[in-house]
């Protein structure tokens, strides 16, 4: 088994799903073939920054979806005018990342 790194290229493997991955919430089916970026290793799991192009359509709607309910939630949240005004147009559009826990197991190299 490789030992991963920060910034190492993955792929989530696509495998069934076992009664133990359900009972411990550790693998979903929508996972398997995911490809992402490593950001941290953990103790036996691994946080993978998944590429936004390599979800499903259906995936890819809810997470904009939510991207644009957060944005909402942040200009409502009671920041004022003022500030609102010194944020430049990239704060204010600011991009959510698609980050996954993932047991070191279920990788491979992208």
């Amino acid at each position: 088994m490789p030992t991963w790194k920060e910034g190492d290229r993955v792929r989530i493997v696509a495998r069934p799903v076992t009664d133990e991955d359900r009972k411990k919430n550790q693998y979903f089916e929508h996972m398997g073939g995911l490809i992402g970026t490593i950001q941290n290793v953990y103790e036996g799991e691994i946080a993978v920054k998944v590429d936004k192009n390599s979800l499903s359509k259906v995936s890819r709607d809810i997470h904009k979806g939510a991207t644009e309910r957060l944005r909402e939630r942040f200009l409502a949240s009671g920041i004022s005018e003022e500030q609102k005004k010194l944020l430049t147009a990239d704060e204010l559009n600011f991009d959510v990342h698609y980050m996954l826990l993932v047991l070191a197991k279920d990788l491979e190299t992208a």
